[in-house]
């Protein structure tokens, strides 16, 4: 489970493919603090960290994960905001988000109001059980 408030950005050291799989190694702001099976939220997806050394992690991106996210797109020595999970003990800052992606979407119109921003989505595919208004 995640706030959803970015603790930071991690950048993208180095990419495989594994089959359907991409593999693609981190490094960020808490590299030192993690620990294998970890789970850190990377743009707002949920990834576990299976390999890890001093100044750099790894995570595992499935097939389902690389088509339902922007993680296709990504490139060596991007950035993304990382998160990591909340602990039980402290105060929830932001919400309680578990980090799993149902789906994909497209803007299809901002609008800047007020100093707010409005955006409009159309879901590409809609996801069985997915609650559409």
């Amino acid at each position: 489970m995640f706030t959803g408030i970015v603790e930071g950005l991690a950048q993208v050291e180095k990419m495989e493919r594994e089959g359907t799989n991409m593999s693609i190694w981190f490094s960020g702001p808490f590299t030192s603090e993690l620990k294998i099976d970890q789970s850190v939220a990377h743009n707002g997806v949920c990834l576990t960290i299976d390999r890890l050394n001093e100044s750099e992690y790894r995570v595992t991106a499935i097939k389902e994960t690389i088509d339902k996210t922007n993680f296709g797109q990504l490139e060596m020595g991007a950035k993304v905001n990382v998160e990591r999970c909340m602990k039980a003990d402290g105060r929830f800052d932001g919400h309680v988000v578990q980090g799993h992606v149902d789906g994909t979407a497209t803007v299809k119109s901002i609008k800047a109001e007020d100093g707010s921003w409005f955006y409009t989505f159309e879901l590409t595919k809609p996801h069985e059980g997915l609650m559409v208004e």
